[in-house]
């Protein structure tokens, strides 16, 4: 899924909707629309919407977020650099929508580190890191190939003034994978993945910048997927894992097992759904990467 513009983050201004269809159901390019982009999602999952853009936009450094369905509440975890008061503009921010925010302290202090799931920005657009990837001495990393095709430089802000790397190479349609190459020294890169194929049956989790982590099984493979916007993707696993906007490019993986990128799927991670991936082996074979 594609993301929204940033006026700090993920939406697009004009709210242009990058949605994709399935075949076999609506089917939404997991990217996320821009700020005040209406939604047809249920009360509750567009209060936790406005909650988690409330943070976004808060301007507080030292926290992390994630939306937590099960419990209702975006849950903020806030590193020892957060004051009080950054504390209680969190919650301002909120409004009337402050009782489904959760806050959580814990010690040190948050530091770029660029690793699978992390949110990444390009473009007015917020998609996700899927897996760091090396050839020779260079390092890179992977997402979805509709992320790729939209900005040619990737933040790891969502102001866009902290560079993370430009994009060496993108597809989609057909494929849906794309490759980035770090240029910020200063940032880590962690691994600890090794590639492989997925099977039907497989139990499997997906990890995304909008809604955390979730698991789901593998329901199908060689999946082929028409958005409708046109775009038709094909060798696809399914699976019944959700995803929402902003989750796009993000691993699927088992263990430590790597298996795919999030490229698109229906429903949310409130009501469920399912979401298609692209096989990591296919877009490591493309550009000659390892994962490592």
């Amino acid at each position: 899924m594609r993301t929204t513009r940033t006026t700090t983050a993920p939406r697009r201004t004009g709210g242009r909707l990058l949605a994709v269809a399935a075949a076999l159901a609506a089917a939404t390019a997991l990217a996320v629309p821009a700020a005040g982009a209406a939604t047809a999602a249920p009360d509750a999952t567009a209060a936790l919407a406005r909650v988690s853009d409330s943070v976004e936009f808060s301007g507080v450094n030292g926290i992390a977020w994630h939306t937590d369905p099960a419990s209702g509440k975006v849950v903020v975890t806030a590193d020892s650099t957060v004051t009080p008061a950054a504390l209680a503009r969190l919650t301002a921010a909120a409004g009337s929508d402050s009782a489904r925010l959760k806050v959580e302290r814990t010690p040190g202090t948050f530091s770029p580190r660029l690793s699978a799931g992390a949110a990444i920005y390009g473009g007015g657009y917020r998609c996700s890191l899927g897996f760091n990837v090396v050839k020779g001495s260079t390092y890179y990393f992977l997402t979805a190939g509709h992320c790729g095709n939209i900005a040619s430089t990737w933040y790891t802000n969502s102001g866009q003034s902290t560079v993370a790397g430009t994009t060496a190479g993108s597809s989609f349609p057909g494929n849906d994978y794309a490759l980035v190459r770090y240029t910020n020294t200063s940032l880590s890169h962690p691994g600890g993945f090794t590639a492989a194929n997925a099977y039907v049956g497989e139990a499997v989790k997906r990890t995304g910048s909008t809604t955390g982590t979730h698991s789901g099984k593998v329901t199908a493979l060689n999946a082929t997927v028409r958005y409708s916007d046109g775009g038709t993707v094909s060798g696809l696993i399914q699976t019944n894992v959700c995803a929402e906007g902003g989750d796009s490019g993000g691993p699927l993986y088992d263990g430590t097992k790597a298996l795919g990128l999030t490229s698109g799927g229906s429903g949310n991670c409130t009501t469920g759904g399912t979401t298609f991936f692209q096989p990591v082996t296919e877009a490591l074979s493309a550009y000659g990467v390892s994962i490592y």
